[in-house]
């Protein structure tokens, strides 16, 4: 079950237990990206979905908005179809163009139905009128990310590499590969998006989480780390360094 805890709770055990126990916690946590030019909008929506413990991005408009998705790889989205510049349904359209899969839940106006229908049409997995209250829109969040994870793959596949989640295994063709939790987290960032290149930053908040307060470098360790497992017996290079960029799992 999520813990329920408000950041001043998160803070106090992490000075307790250790940031490497925080990270632990972290890097379980589901994050949002909340789109919407309305300031007022998006602090009312981080600042309840925070103390209900999920990671929580905001962006002012949707060419921000696409740029955020980009780099942190959201597990839902929020998005305001009325934006100045690029408005909602492009954004979505966009989004779905790129990872068809991710959770989009659109905020419309009660009285534009049309928005309604053509959003949904557009890919959106559900959608909340304005003004609405935010145990409504928590209970959408919850029910939309819950039927998103009894989807999810529990066995990852790329090349030779196999990685089972619910066993916490990997095997390279014959081969079983013994990785930490750590390692085995960050490979799985890898796995789940195979040939794109991540960047340092995305690949710290998705295997480390957001506020993440080490060394950035942690992630050149412990991509030697998996590199040195995975070719442990002269197989070919399968994480590669786009310098200047950051990674890419891809063949050859």
């Amino acid at each position: 079950m999520r813990a329920c805890w408000p950041p001043e709770a998160k803070l106090s055990w992490a000075k307790q237990v250790g940031i490497s126990a925080l990270g632990a916690y972290l890097e379980v946590m589901q994050r949002i990206l909340a789109i919407d030019d309305d300031p007022g909008m998006t602090t009312m929506i981080k600042r309840g979905l925070t103390y209900e413990g999920y990671a929580v991005d905001v962006a002012p408009s949707g060419e921000a908005g696409l740029r955020i998705a980009r780099e942190r790889q959201p597990d839902l989205v929020i998005l305001d179809v009325m934006m100045p510049g690029l408005d909602g349904l492009e954004v979505l359209r966009r989004l779905r163009a790129v990872e068809a899969d991710l959770p989009v839940i659109l905020l419309t106006a009660k009285d534009a139905p049309n928005d309604q229908v053509a959003g949904l049409e557009a890919g959106a997995d559900d959608y909340v009128t304005k003004p609405f209250r935010f145990d409504v829109l928590l209970a959408r969040v919850r029910a939309l990310l819950r039927r998103h994870q009894n989807i999810r793959q529990e066995v990852l596949r790329f090349a030779d590499v196999c990685m089972d989640i619910g066993a916490h295994s990997v095997t390279r063709g014959t081969r079983d590969i013994v990785l930490t939790a750590q390692e085995f987290r960050l490979f799985q960032v890898f796995l789940e998006q195979p040939t794109r290149v991540l960047s340092k930053a995305a690949l710290l908040d998705r295997a480390w989480g957001i506020d993440y307060l080490g060394d950035a470098n942690v992630v050149e360790v412990y991509v030697k780390q998996l590199r040195q497992k995975l070719e442990a017996e002269r197989e070919s290079r399968l994480i590669h360094t786009i310098r200047g960029v950051g990674y890419v799992l891809r063949e050859g």
